[in-house]
């Protein structure tokens, strides 16, 4: 039921698959003989796309209700025990891994010796959609203006940013040092997707009403901030990312950049608050977020 489950948030064989170690020929005849069992087509697929049937949607409904009693049986059963146990797979980026979560783990290990914690590192743009595709139990994100009212969002951090612009002598500099500097020229590293990239998009806006000249698009903060040390284009970066790069020193903040900052939180399905180890990390969040105040 739960390679079902994943299947019916992902829509996709090949990530299912992967996420469950499996192969997508092994995966295809799971659902073939879950059909067979039904006697009913539970989903629409081609070579590009996977649709529930209503009869699916149906399903849907019944696997998420026996799962949701299998967890609850695990709560009374662990209640027993008196030690919390289990595991916990947390998704956020590198940065994140050792600028935020480092006290939380702490913490949560002490109080909970028993819970393995799994961790997956990637772009922090991806938090969300990593809760989305539940290849993970919690994210840490960036608070979007767009958040599902199915995520619950937790904060821990207000993130300044600031524009990082590269120390190295080359072309970019030289058009930045310009007494008016031409804007529609510079080259602009950009992130692929994500709260980061809106905002960059706003604060341009004020600089030059047409289309950024945008060398590159690239996946994750601290990919972005070694392109610009490297004097590839300027870029949009979370602060604590630029102060904690390895090449912190080859790049520097345009001063008075006035850029709205953002909220960094733990995300989680609302349906999964009653889960008692997603509720006793979510527990270890001071109640007072901290704000990020390097290089401000």
């Amino acid at each position: 039921m739960s390679l079902f489950q994943h299947l019916a948030g992902s829509l996709h064989f090949g990530k299912t698959a992967a996420a469950n170690h499996i192969s997508p020929s092994t995966l295809s005849r799971a659902i073939q003989r879950l059909e067979e069992q039904l006697g009913s087509q539970l989903l629409i697929r081609d070579n590009r796309s996977v649709i529930l049937t209503k009869e699916g949607q149906q399903f849907l409904t019944y696997v998420e209700q026996q799962i949701d009693q299998l967890e609850l049986l695990k709560q009374s059963l662990n209640q027993t025990q008196k030690k919390l146990s289990g595991s916990l797979n947390i998704y956020c980026s590198v940065t994140a891994s050792y600028a935020y979560l480092p006290p939380l783990l702490e913490k949560f290990r002490q109080a909970h010796p028993n819970v393995d914690i799994y961790l997956d590192t990637g772009d922090a743009a991806d938090g969300i959609d990593q809760i989305k595709n539940q290849g993970v139990d919690l994210a840490i994100a960036a608070k979007s203006d767009d958040l599902s009212s199915s995520i619950h969002f937790q904060n821990i951090a207000t993130v300044p940013l600031g524009i990082a612009t590269p120390k190295i002598n080359g072309v970019v500099k030289k058009a930045l040092q310009a007494d008016s500097v031409d804007w529609a020229n510079v080259p602009i590293i950009l992130p692929e997707h994500g709260v980061a990239r809106k905002r960059f998009e706003q604060w341009f806006k004020h600089k030059h009403a047409g289309r950024p000249n945008v060398y590159a698009q690239v996946s994750g903060q601290e990919a972005l901030v070694s392109m610009v040390a490297l004097g590839f284009g300027i870029g949009l970066s979370p602060i604590v990312v630029a102060d904690n790069s390895p090449v912190k020193d080859l790049v520097e903040l345009l001063p008075d950049t006035q850029i709205a900052p953002f909220d960094l939180g733990l995300c989680c399905f609302k349906r999964n608050l009653e889960d008692p180890v997603i509720s006793a990390f979510l527990s270890m969040v001071p109640q007072s977020p901290s704000v990020t105040l390097n290089s401000l």
